[in-house]
Formats: structure tokens, sequence, C-alpha cells
């Protein structure tokens, strides 16, 4: 169920500086017209430690319609080092919510015997499938194939978005040899073309927000093992995503997003800082000829 391109939503917001509930369904279906598999919803591009409880219950509901009215799949961010916490988060989930993106415990660094036991925990009484986030440089928390493969055993937990930072050994021996029924996603924006090359079933890409169907090409042409194709696009599309992670994402992309109209203001919320001038015109530059 996790194959293909997924995006990460941004979470637009309003000059008031509410969140934009109708240019988050704007966008939404925007990108699932143009070929997207699915969305995640409250992930690190969408700013979800910044939203309070009901503006992330409205980015949900937003998006769950915008899913079901075209039969995508929506993957919500659930957060949290504690793990009686995360769990009930995974309760709290509404209709309409086909996956949860679940972090590796941060900060706290429990080792890998922690995160077996925290994602097994979570995956006996989650309501819906799981997709272990795997992003070392965040949490501090480096998770090795062995284990990945071991939780990926576990008939609910249904993939990863793999995130080291860089296409290491660990991301090699797994996608050599993953269980049944569990899909390795690339989740660092510069390496999915590599990653899909060796296996992966897609990826969770905030760059996917812009040239969606170049995207979804990649995957298509390395899934039918057109690699003359495949190398192309990946090249191509390699420029785009360095632009717009040339500073702290989201800030970079909101401010593309902005100047194409497709959300009211770039505004993020701090600790971020609305990207400078320089950098949107040079990401604006790009995705204007990425395709």
């Amino acid at each position: 169920m996790l194959r293909g391109i997924h995006v990460p939503l941004v979470t637009p917001f309003t000059p008031g500086g509410e969140v934009a509930a109708d240019a988050v369904e704007k966008l939404a279906g925007h990108v699932l017209d143009e070929g997207a598999a699915g969305l995640v919803a409250l992930g690190t591009t969408g700013e979800a430690a910044a939203l309070d409880p009901d503006e992330r219950a409205l980015v949900i509901e937003t998006c769950a319609r915008v899913c079901a009215a075209r039969d995508a799949l929506l993957t919500v961010g659930v957060t949290g080092s504690d793990t009686r916490a995360a769990a009930r988060a995974l309760d709290a989930l509404p209709p309409g919510v086909g996956a949860a993106l679940v972090t590796v415990p941060s900060f706290l660094r429990p080792g890998e015997r922690g995160v077996l036991a925290h994602v097994e925990a979570l995956a006996e009484r989650t309501p819906v499938p799981l997709v272990i986030y795997h992003i070392p440089y965040r949490t501090g928390q480096a998770v090795g194939a062995a284990t990945l493969r071991r939780l990926g055993e576990h008939p609910m937990v249904a993939g990863v978005k793999y995130a080291a930072g860089g296409l290491d050994q660990d991301a090699i021996d797994l996608l050599r040899d993953p269980p049944e029924g569990f899909e390795v996603l690339c989740g660092d924006d510069l390496f999915v073309s590599p990653m899909l090359a060796l296996g992966a079933a897609g990826g969770v890409l905030a760059s996917a927000h812009l040239r969606t169907r170049e995207f979804t090409g990649l995957a298509d042409a390395w899934r039918e093992g057109n690699a003359v194709r495949a190398r192309a696009l990946g090249h191509r599309l390699s420029g785009l995503s360095a632009a717009l992670f040339a500073e702290p994402n989201p800030t970079v992309l909101k401010g593309v997003l902005h100047a194409r109209g497709l959300i009211p203001t770039p505004d993020v919320r701090l600790p971020l800082l609305p990207a400078g001038p320089a950098a949107v015109s040079r990401a604006l530059e790009i995705s204007g000829r990425a395709g």
C-alpha cells in the first residue's frame, strides 16, 4: 500500500497566522491529481510541532476528505518519545487515516532494544498500519538493518521511511532482503533515485510538492527498468531537491509555493524563520526548468 511517491504536506498559514484550511485542501488535491500516491499529514514538513491540537485535527480532517475523494492513502505523523503518549495518539486517530508515521524515539536514545520494544508495543495496539520513521540525524538514535527487518516482520508494521542522510550500508542491507510486505520508502529527497534503483518502493518527498509528475515518473521508470530515463530524471530532480533544502525545511518550499500562488503566505512558525529571497529565487528558477 506504500508504493509510489507520497507528499508530506506543508501546513499553509493565513496572513493572520491561522491554518489556511482551504489552501490545505487545494494543495492536497493538486499533488494527488498530479500523480502522488498519497499524503503524509503532520510530518516535519507540515510543522506538526508548531500546531495546537485543534489545528492538527483540522489538517487531518481536511486531508482525509481529499484522500477519500481520490482513493489515496493518508498517513499521519505520530510523534513522541514516550510510548504511552504515542499509543494514545494512535488510539485517537480519526476515520480516514490509513497509516501512521511513527518516529524512532528521539533525545532519550533508548538503544536499539528500546526502539524494538517501543515499536512492538505500539504495533500491538495500533488501529492502522505503522510506518517507522528512521531519521537518526534528528532523533540521535541509529537503528540498523537487522532491527528494522525484525520490526518489519510484525503484521502491523508496513514499512519504513528511511532518512539516514545518505545511502549507507544499512540501507543497502535492508533493501537486499526486506521482510515480505514491508516496504522501504526513501525519506531523503536527494537520494531517492539511487534508493529506487536499489529497490525502494517509493518515497516520502517534500520536493514532490513541485514537479509531482516528474517524481512519480522517476519511480515508475526505475520500477519498469528504464534506467536511461530514470537516471536523467533523477539527476535533474536532485538539483531541485538541493535548492529546496538550502535552508531549513519547509522554509524554501513554502516560499516557492507562495510565489506560485499555491498557498496564501510563505509564513512558518518560530523557531523557523522564512527563507531568504536568494534561496527562494534559486529554487523558483530550478523548479521552472526541472521538467
